[in-house]
């Protein structure tokens, strides 16, 4: 029986807190309060700490703190014997695989302390290796009428559960502390019994700073970022908080990947199998350039790293430069549906472009130079490489691949293609061409090493000036594809029943393909990430065509849909997709969140706020602010760090204002068009902010 119960995540320290008061079959009252905490500042370490207090009588005590490899061992509880499987049920391709074979072979097993245990392994096909080690302290207050030391304590050490268990007798009013270091590493290369040295090391240096000192440092380490990060939505608490966790999952996901990508789920779940895809690029590297630009250039350098697979890849089919894989974790393609995977070619153009956006908020020129132009020349080489020039028609066109929407595959010049590859063209030869101005040697360099001429630049220029951007006069709008409007309309509104969602669980891709139906923005989307090429009337006309066709059976429709809304005025448009991606997963809207966090959609919810609502814009280098202030809304207050200067933004009915929170020149913005230069000094724009309902 539960009396009282309470959860909390305090995004200042980052632990989870649980409080209740347990009433036992017996009927004595028991005070348990849990904290948990992964830490930020130490990598390989995350801490836990369980109080029990005895509230009205004497009761005996145990508890028993486990290591377990829930995977291979006996169960994620004591009464579940037998391994996890990770998912199960209906066959979904969103849910990560089950496995009928062991994940994780036991390779080491220790006890190096009374209260340690740690446990090593080889994963079973890659060879990588992992340990964890945990260790506790253990504090009893207990009555002058009690034996304060009578706690008895045995540890026991199997290949895929540890535990360490206490027993306690406790008189009415003890209130005894557990508090659990634990501590995990893996490698490529070092053997199990090594990474298990590393784990001892690794909570040695944590008891000896101390857990509450460890919590204290992360309030530090995440004030710091809250600085830099922040969205403070006025008059609002509930999207406040909502927002808030949104991007407390985004650091999560990126603060600690290193040499590896953002998967799709971040580490909350085996959705996806941990695989990553274009979600990093186009919705999470948006937050990460602007707030906190290490951690974007880590996800760009993994993708630099796999370069050398994604040049094998390309040439697997037939092609030259490189192909990014569409799902990977190791840099191979993993995808086994090439018509909703492989053929999803604007992955090159999307790598290309979150460096370029990562570029302009930066000017690391070094990265640029150095790393950055190898993947421009790469993905230039091969679009150029797929893609032909119609002389008859006297333009470029890209065949044979898959845009965002997954319900619609295999097409011919799909629009999102088209202009995502024709920006990716241009900045190649951009960079490329600046690069042999600025840097000739370290041109002549790059250019021995990848049989680069000069007419090869032009040449991508061309492609990139011929671009196939399809449009049909009579509807005045952009066909996702040179096929798509010849297709039946899939009405989904039908009185006569809607479809059951998601499609792609419910009916056959054959039967899907064949109608005018979205799985999630697609031209849509092209018209936020390029929409200094498209007029406002042909946005509007586009985007009401789309709109009564997009399902958003994706979860990275809604943000998308929710910024362009907003930019041609349409409230309530905007808040309605708003707040589907806002509680995506806190109100569990698609029914899957138990798989895993949509880290994407997080992302995507900042940058909802600060392009959608707050009216950010950034076309090379180049910043606009032409806010969208939802009615009901006191203000919206966001940061932005560019070329290292953070600028605190903050819109009010009326009225926006910009000042460079250190001090510094951050350059001129364009404010209601009116440009400003913004400095230490509030500047403050008056004009129209406000978006009306209706």
């Amino acid at each position: 029986d539960i009396s009282e119960y309470s959860r909390t995540l305090d995004f200042r320290d980052g632990v989870l807190r649980r409080s209740m008061i347990w009433r036992t079959p017996g009927g004595k009252r028991v005070r348990v309060t849990t904290e948990r905490m992964v830490s930020f500042q130490e990598r390989h370490l995350a801490i836990m700490a369980l109080e029990v207090e005895l509230l009205d009588s004497d009761a005996a005590v145990v508890i028993s703190s486990q290591l377990l490899n829930r995977q291979d061992g006996e169960g994620e509880f004591p009464d579940n014997n037998g391994p996890v499987a990770v998912q199960g049920g209906e066959l979904d391709p969103r849910k990560g695989s089950t496995f009928d074979e062991r994940v994780l072979i036991p390779k080491h097993q220790s006890q190096p302390e009374p209260e340690r245990a740690t446990l090593g392994y080889q994963v079973n096909h890659s060879g990588m290796t992992v340990a964890a080690s945990m260790d506790h302290e253990l504090r009893v207050d207990n009555p002058a009428t009690a034996d304060s030391g009578d706690v008895e304590v045995t540890t026991e050490v199997a290949e895929d559960v540890a535990s360490v268990v206490y027993h306690i007798n406790g008189a009415k009013g003890c209130h005894l502390r557990l508090e659990k270091f634990v501590s995990y590493h893996s490698s490529r290369h070092v053997a199990p019994k090594e990474l298990a040295f590393r784990c001892d090391r690794t909570i040695n240096r944590a008891k000896q700073v101390g857990y509450s000192s460890l919590v204290e440092n992360q309030r530090g380490w995440l004030g710091e970022f809250w600085e830099r990060s922040d969205v403070r939505i006025g008059g609002q608490p509930e999207l406040q908080q909502a927002a808030r966790w949104c991007i407390f999952q985004l650091i999560q996901a990126s603060a600690r990947a290193e040499t590896t990508g953002v998967p799709a789920k971040g580490l909350t779940g085996a959705g996806y199998g941990g695989h990553y895809f274009w979600d990093t690029e186009i919705y999470v590297m948006p937050f990460l350039s602007y707030t906190n630009s290490n951690y974007a250039r880590n996800a760009l350098r993994f993708r630099y790293e796999m370069l050398p697979s994604a040049h094998e890849r390309a040439l697997e089919l037939s092609h030259d430069g490189v192909l990014f894989p569409w799902r990977t974790i190791n840099g191979h393609e993993s995808s086994a549906y090439y018509a909703a995977g492989t053929a999803q070619y604007h992955i090159d153009a999307d790598v290309a472009f979150a460096l370029m956006k990562y570029f302009y908020a930066t000017e690391d020129k070094d990265f640029l130079m150095r790393e950055g132009v190898k993947i421009l020349l790469g993905t230039a080489r091969f679009w150029v490489s797929i893609g032909f020039f119609n002389s008859a028609q006297d333009r470029f066109e890209i065949h044979a691949v898959t845009g965002p929407d997954e319900y619609t595959t295999v097409v011919n010049n799909n629009l999102y293609t088209n202009v995502m590859a024709q920006y990716n063209l241009r900045m190649a030869a951009k960079v490329l061409k600046k690069m042999r101005a600025e840097r000739p040697d370290d041109y002549a360099d790059l250019a021995a090493q990848h049989k680069l001429n000069d007419s090869e630049l032009d040449r991508w220029e061309l492609a990139a000036e011929q671009m196939y951007i399809p449009f049909n006069e009579e509807l005045g709008i952009n066909p996702q594809d040179d096929f798509f409007l010849n297709r039946q309309i899939w009405d989904l509104d039908d009185p006569n029943g809607e479809p059951k969602r998601p499609l792609l669980l419910h009916y056959h891709p054959l039967t899907i393909y064949r109608y005018q139906i979205l799985k999630q923005a697609d031209v849509v989307l092209a018209l936020f990430l390029q929409g200094e090429r498209f007029s406002q009337e042909v946005k509007r006309a586009d985007y009401d065509y789309y709109d009564r066709l997009t399902t958003g059976d994706s979860t990275l429709s809604a943000v998308v849909q929710s910024i362009m809304a907003a930019e041609l005025g349409y409230a309530d448009k905007a808040l309605e997709f708003f707040h589907r991606g806002l509680f995506v997963d806190l109100a569990d809207m698609h029914g899957n969140t138990s798989d895993g966090v949509h880290i994407a959609s997080c992302g995507g919810v900042w940058t909802a706020l600060t392009y959608g609502f707050g009216g950010l814009r950034d076309h090379d280098g180049e910043f606009t602010i032409d806010p969208r202030l939802p009615e009901g809304w006191e203000h919206l207050s966001y940061n932005v760090t560019v070329r290292d200067v953070q600028v605190r933004v903050t819109v009010r009915p009326g009225e926006v204002e910009l000042v460079s929170v250190q001090g510094k020149d951050a350059g001129v913005v364009t404010v209601l068009g009116q440009e400003v230069r913004v400095t230490g000094e509030p500047q403050v724009v008056a004009g129209e902010t406000v978006l009306a309902a209706g």
